[in-house]
């Protein structure tokens, strides 16, 4: 089988290599490289990434090529997390990478030559009626299907993920029994394309600043002042500048350009245990294709290992989930992902509205 692998110089595509190669394959690696090299605020550094994919490559006698996709990645990616901050809206640029550039644009110029696409992601397929389904990881701590929830059927019935059935502690020996140079390097943590650069100060570059006032949820009293709602997301803990806290945002008013905060979290006063999801995208097909009555399921509003139980119902603004408890910090413009009550398939995710 003619395999190509994703290496981002991290231990889990190294181990993906490793397992690759045990398994008999020889696969063909790529390192995709998304970093402005022409901006130095927003410089990614990749020359270490590169060395230790390169180090891999060595080892096993694989051919190694470096893709630059940064500028498909800039027009995609970056444009779509601007925009959705600018409309006051938490955006979720990794799963926007996943969908249109590691298996979008790496796809259609280079993976297509392939007859699988290996990653290190946690993540698992499940074939059911003859069907590829993207399934959870064996460890739900590191699961990222959350990340996955936008591919499609083609993509998902080409991916390969070698990991996906192991522990983090599992790939780490591995790691360390084979000798990989990358076995003690610490994950990534954050969005490349920003390499040490802060979150806002990304944001104040493109969009700058617009003060504003922030006002306790509860009261309309005015406890502060902001530099720009685009720098706050709801459910927010950190970062208001207000003493007597724990404080947290729990309601952005885009035109008016207000923060507003409350003291503690009552989820259900404030939000009550319900969202709709518009533009829902079905990663294998309409699951609930026919079917009226609400559904069984479990779901994610965010990344975190923890799934919540509730239902889910077709209207006519898009899928309305109801959950089973009370839920923090519903941050519209990030996805619902939705997966069946056992926890074990993924079906697919909205945009939370």
């Amino acid at each position: 089988m003619n395999i190509c692998a994703l290496l981002s110089g991290g231990v889990d595509s190294s181990v993906v290599v490793h397992l690759l190669k045990e398994a008999g394959h020889t696969p063909h690696l790529f390192y995709i490289k998304i970093g402005r090299s022409d901006d130095e605020l927003l410089h990614c550094t990749s020359e270490e990434d590169i060395e230790m994919a390169s180090l891999i490559a060595h080892k096993y006698g694989c051919k190694l090529e470096v893709v630059d996709l940064h500028n498909d990645y800039w027009e995609n990616v970056v444009a779509y997390t601007i925009d959705k901050v600018k409309q006051g809206l938490t955006p979720n640029p990794d799963v926007m990478c996943n969908k249109l550039i590691k298996f979008g644009v790496f796809e259609d110029r280079v993976g297509k030559h392939f007859d699988k696409t290996a990653t290190g992601h946690y993540a698992t397929t499940t074939e059911r009626g003859g069907k590829i389904y993207l399934s959870t990881a064996k460890d739900m701590v590191k699961d990222q299907t959350d990340f996955l929830a936008q591919i499609n059927y083609l993509q998902v019935s080409k991916l390969m993920f070698p990991i996906g059935h192991l522990m983090k502690s599992e790939v780490r020996d591995i790691a360390l029994r084979a000798a990989l140079p990358s076995a003690k390097r610490h994950d990534s943590q954050g969005i490349c394309f920003l390499g040490k650069v802060n979150y806002n100060d990304f944001i104040r570059r493109y969009l700058g600043e617009k003060p504003g006032p922030v006002v306790e949820f509860e009261s309309g009293r005015v406890l502060g002042r902001h530099r720009g709602y685009w720098f706050h997301t709801v459910g927010q803990r950190k970062g208001l500048s207000l003493s007597g806290g724990p404080w947290y945002v729990v309601k952005k008013d885009v035109e008016a350009n207000i923060i507003y905060a409350s003291k503690g979290y009552d989820a259900k006063a404030q939000y009550g245990n319900e969202f709709t999801m518009r533009d829902f995208h079905f990663i294998t097909g309409d699951v609930w294709k026919g079917v009226l009555e609400p559904v069984d399921i479990t779901f994610k509003i965010r990344h975190t290992p923890e799934f919540t139980k509730g239902a889910i119902r077709k209207t006519a603004k898009g899928y309305h989930v109801l959950s089973d408890e009370k839920l923090q910090g519903i941050a519209p413009g990030q996805f619902g992902v939705i997966y069946d009550a056992d926890r074990k398939i993924c079906i697919g995710s909205g945009e939370i509205g």
